[in-house]
């Protein structure tokens, strides 16, 4: 398949004028509640706490052009702009690394905004080199003046574009954004830690090699070994755009899913509480191992009723900074679990995102085409093919045949004798044979009775 590109159209550059104090940043085409705009308008008004938000979307910045497995790599130095949602009573700043495998977003609250939300929705948003030179000299906590859409120069071409980018669009950067919303919101709490806990921590970090970060009285001890309550560190020079925020740091929380003396390397989410501001990097297990492959959304995508499921849940989203799916349940008549795999579905379209510090999924809309959903899940494809192809033969209530491989469908979770199991033991989500059994086993549950 041919990688797609994203084209930024800009009316101008975005641009700093530290004299003037104010910052300007510049709109590619983007959806608001108005529907699709070309150089939308999101917020105009004082950023009250100018150096963290200058150094924090430097942060989003770096990692957007970032490659931590192959280093050498990220010399082409192609530029993915981030992507910026107003919530109303937020701006978000979100990017991931060109190798997949770091998820940095950047909240700016109400606490740190001052002044017009102009409209609601997502763009993307220009930083350009001049602009990072220029924000990586903001110094202090005095007010900045912020416009999220600038009015363009004198027009040069009919559309109002003086300003393009082409940059290639890797299939396994817009997979990322779906699998990392799945993956943290199975995360909880794991530690927090004051601001001079943070400053010895982050600051001691070794710089390659999977830890474990182990609570130790209010603070994390690093560990080789797992252990209950410890949180995963893979790779941690992954959080090095940390680094440049201590000097404003007021906390640090770490986010992961339950862990054994026994458990695996998983993803993690790390988050720098600033004023007024969140700073949140998401790892991967491995810096070798981009989100992209981790196949946590194909349990939801591999239902006969998510797609009609995520339609409905869709119309009701209104870019509201924290959605509650009780009353998406209710507003839709769809079950609670119906509603988490339709955000699912929704998530693989770019459309919903998830906050961990809320524990709870958030309404942004990225630029990309959801009908490439599909196609960038290939065993969702295959698993799709064996049902259609009749490939599925149940020989008990919990067992199947799926094309010579055997699947059973414990409870505990599932199991297949094919290589990619044996391989992963579910650790990468299910093979297409679970996938097909699965599905194949709910139609069966849910078919009419016959007399």
């Amino acid at each position: 398949m041919a990688e797609a590109v994203q084209a930024y159209s800009y009316t101008r550059s975005s641009e700093l004028d530290l004299g003037a104090g104010h910052l300007g940043l510049s709109t590619s085409g983007g959806m608001t509640t108005k529907g699709l705009v070309a150089h939308p308008k999101f917020f105009s008004g004082l950023l009250t706490q100018a150096g963290p938000s200058a150094a924090a979307l430097i942060g989003v910045a770096d990692v957007a052009r970032a490659r931590y497995y192959d280093a050498r790599a990220a010399a082409a130095g192609i530029m993915r702009d981030p992507v910026v949602t107003c919530n109303g009573d937020r701006l978000r700043f979100e990017s991931f690394s060109a190798c997949g495998g770091v998820y940095a977003r950047l909240d700016v609250l109400q606490q740190a905004l001052d002044g017009e939300v102009v409209e609601l929705g997502t763009t993307n948003v220009d930083v350009n080199n001049p602009l990072r030179q220029a924000l990586a000299r903001v110094g202090g906590n005095d007010p900045l003046h912020l416009a999220v859409g600038v009015d363009g120069l004198v027009a040069t071409t009919l559309d109002g574009a003086v300003v393009e980018k082409k940059v290639p669009l890797p299939e396994r950067w817009v997979r990322g954004f779906a699998e990392v919303q799945v993956i943290a919101s199975g995360f909880d709490l794991r530690a927090e830690l004051s601001a001079p806990d943070t400053l010895r921590f982050l600051r001691s970090l070794p710089r390659k090699g999977v830890h474990w970060a182990v609570p130790v009285g209010r603070s994390l001890r690093l560990s080789a070994r797992p252990a209950p309550g410890a949180v995963c560190l893979p790779s941690a020079e992954r959080l090095g755009t940390m680094l440049p925020l201590l000097r404003f740091a007021t906390g640090l929380r770490a986010y992961g899913p339950a862990a054994s003396a026994t458990s695996l390397p998983t993803a993690s989410t790390w988050e720098l509480e600033l004023p007024g501001m969140r700073y949140v990097l998401t790892l991967s297990p491995d810096s070798r191992r981009g989100f992209s492959g981790e196949g946590a959304v194909l349990d939801d995508l591999a239902t006969d009723h998510a797609a009609a499921d995520a339609d409905l849940v869709g119309v009701l989203l209104a870019f509201e900074p924290r959605l509650d799916a009780d009353l998406l349940a209710e507003q839709s008549g769809l079950t609670r679990d119906r509603v988490r795999a339709a955000l699912t579905q929704l998530g693989t379209a770019g459309r919903v995102g998830y906050d961990t510090a809320e524990a709870a999924h958030f309404h942004r809309e990225l630029p990309y085409d959801a009908e490439r959903v599909l196609k960038m899940n290939p065993r969702l494809k295959a698993a799709n093919d064996l049902v259609a192809g009749g490939l599925v033969r149940f020989t008990g209530p919990d067992t199947a045949v799926v094309n010579e491989r055997h699947v059973h469908l414990a409870a505990t979770g599932p199991t297949c004798s094919c290589p990619w199991w044996v391989d992963y033991r579910g650790t990468r989500g299910p093979c297409k044979h679970v996938l097909a059994a699965q599905r194949v086993r709910t139609r069966l549950a849910t078919a009419p009775a016959t007399v």
